[in-house]
């Protein structure tokens, strides 16, 4: 019996819509790189972008846990000797809330031009406003877990 394989082109992608709100980054961002991947569908294959669109929204009050807010550093390089430059979480989620979700999300896919396919998917939101209201997306199931 032979193993049949859906094409990328075939796929339907479904669209869904996550609230980060009162989330724990790790958790959520672990579910979301689940759906961007299609490891939650049967017809998941390695090598096959079958994953969905994820929207998440209010980046800005996702949920970090124990000192993490003060102790996590984000690094950026310019390219240049030297030019290495940390932030701490609590400055990023300041002028930039989106980057704590994309940069968790993105360390869990792939390292590959598959990978960037799959993050390509990815739209974060700081707000509860999205663009993206003719996709009809569909609200995506979360555990419901409160952090202590």
């Amino acid at each position: 019996m032979a193993t049949t394989f859906v094409k990328a082109d075939a796929s339907k992608r479904a669209w869904h819509v996550v609230d980060a709100e009162g989330q724990v980054l790790g958790r959520l961002a672990s579910r979301i790189a689940t759906v961007l991947t299609g490891k939650d569908k049967p017809t998941y294959a390695p090598f096959v972008d079958v994953g969905d669109h994820v929207i998440v929204l209010n980046a800005a009050k996702v949920v970090l846990t124990g000192r993490k807010e003060e102790d996590k550093t984000y690094y950026r390089h310019s390219g240049y000797p030297g030019g290495i430059r940390g932030f701490k979480a609590a400055q990023v989620r300041s002028k930039h809330p989106e980057r704590l979700i994309e940069a968790a999300v993105r360390g869990m896919l792939p390292k590959n031009r598959l990978g960037r396919a799959q993050y390509k998917k990815l739209k974060v939101y700081r707000g509860g406003a999205h663009p993206h209201e003719a996709q009809q997306p569909a609200p995506l199931a979360m555990a419901t877990r409160v952090p202590r």
